[in-house]
């Protein structure tokens, strides 16, 4: 048996983000990728020209499929359209209890188009974060979550103590667009741990790369790949950075379309040539 991860998320025309990078990147760790899309966008590495939410009984189909036949050890969910897709999600993941449930509240496109429609950032919180094992929100999407502006990362901390005060279980707050310390980017993950709150910062070197689409789906991905292969919550965490980061680094050269190309995802197995 190898891991079972199923994404529930939005298809990726580029194939950067997505489903299309949950699948290289869990894929790429040594599991079996399994999907339920969401959404279909039309997009490239320029932008989303066009977004069709997919019927909730056909996103609820695909997820009873896969949870009844092959099984699943871990789900990750990324793209939600709209509040009535997330409250289909939410009732399935209450309906199949996955064991670990990894949320990525995916807002905003790196391209800076609107992925969530009015009412997504609500019913999350209510019906998806309480039942989670981790969100993952950038500065902008805990902004959204928290009513707040967040953009130094002195705020960090207490932004995941609201959000645990809110009823979420654990909490990586992403800081790729800190406005502070440019040379170097800082994650930090707050969680409960029995009645104790534990705080863990994630360090790691900014790397120049106009190549950054994907990365909150693809860490996303490769946390819910680790927790599934039996790695604590920090060491899962921990890995899915540094999987990311020298994603990042590969792509250093990649020269696909005018925009912000995707990071490669294969980078522990094949390495492009310069």
């Amino acid at each position: 048996m190898i891991p079972r991860i199923l994404s529930i998320a939005g298809s990726d025309s580029g194939g950067g983000a997505g489903i299309q990078a949950d699948l290289k990147t869990m894929t790429a760790l040594g599991c079996h990728a399994m999907t339920a899309i969401t959404a279909i966008t039309a997009q490239n590495t320029l932008g989303v020209t066009a977004i069709q939410a997919i019927d909730l009984a056909v996103v609820q189909a695909q997820i009873d499929a896969v949870f009844s036949d092959i099984g699943v050890d871990s789900v990750k969910v990324g793209m939600l359209a709209n509040a009535e897709i997330v409250h289909a999600v939410a009732e399935s993941m209450r309906k199949w209890k996955p064991q670990y449930l990894v949320v990525d509240p995916v807002l905003r496109a790196t391209s800076g188009a609107d992925l969530g429609g009015d009412g997504v950032v609500d019913s999350m919180v209510d019906e998806l974060f309480p039942i989670a094992t981790l969100i993952t929100p950038n500065l902008f999407e805990a902004s959204a979550i928290l009513s707040r502006s967040i953009t130094k990362a002195n705020q960090l901390v207490d932004a995941g103590r609201v959000m645990l005060a809110k009823g979420v279980n654990a909490v990586l707050l992403k800081g790729g667009h800190l406005e502070d310390n440019l040379e170097e980017l800082v994650d930090v993950l707050v969680y409960q741990n029995k009645q104790e709150i534990k705080v863990r910062e994630y360090r790691h070197p900014r790397i120049e790369t106009k190549n950054t689409h994907g990365t909150g789906c693809t860490l996303s991905s490769a946390i819910a790949s680790y927790l599934a292969q039996g790695f604590e919550l920090e060491d899962s965490v921990g890995k899915g950075v540094d999987y990311v980061q020298a994603g990042l680094r590969a792509a250093s050269s990649l020269q696909l379309g005018s925009g912000h190309g995707p990071l490669w995802h294969m980078h522990p197995h094949i390495q492009i040539k310069s």
